[in-house]
């Protein structure tokens, strides 16, 4: 944690700037610094990018930079991939930040880091935190990929709250976001 004079506010933490490329999460004020990506993570990441260029225009599609402000604690989220609106490119000109004055992104996914069981971490962080602040962000659309148990977990929002489709193995993948992706949850977790 970064210890700072006084609480921030999360305009305070908008113009904060200690000269380093550091990425953090504002915790009730204070500045929590996140680690970087693992490697398995970041090409999971990538691969699901590779694919979703083929559908989406490829600026649209952000890894591990864009910033979610969401409600509650953190104030904001570095998703693993977002596929931000065309309006967002102009609204993050100066900062790549989403602000809850904005469009909420069209999709959001988070690949889970190792954990050891359901009240781990990790597995609370990505399985049920973010959910809720996802759903209250109204992200249309947000996918859980969990190499451990081979599982993806689509979220789609219906009536301010979502509807949870889970996909193993050979299973293909059904999206609300893109109807024309082909992919099966064993690709996804592999990255091949």
């Amino acid at each position: 944690m970064v210890k700072t004079t006084s609480k921030l506010t999360f305009e305070e933490y908008l113009e904060y700037d200690d000269g380093t490329d550091n990425r953090y999460e504002l915790f009730d004020g204070e500045l929590v610094e996140l680690p970087p990506e693992s490697e398995p993570n970041n090409w999971r990441v990538m691969w699901l990018r590779d694919e979703l260029i083929q559908l989406v225009y490829r600026r649209l599609i952000k890894m591990h930079n864009c910033e979610l402000q969401v409600p509650g604690n953190p104030q904001n989220r570095y998703p693993d991939l977002v596929v931000i609106r065309e309006e967002h490119l102009i609204q993050t000109e100066k900062r790549l930040t989403i602000t809850l004055d904005m469009l909420p992104p069209q999709f959001v996914a988070e690949v889970v880091s190792p954990y050891k069981n359901q009240r781990d971490e990790n597995y609370q962080r990505d399985y049920v935190e973010k959910v809720k602040q996802y759903q209250e962000r109204a992200i249309p659309e947000y996918w859980i990929i969990d190499p451990q148990e081979q599982l993806v977990t689509v979220l789609v929002l219906k009536n301010g709250s979502y509807e949870k489709q889970e996909f193993r193995d050979n299973q293909q993948i059904v999206s609300q976001t893109f109807g024309d992706l082909k992919l099966t949850a064993l690709q996804v977790n592999s990255a091949n």
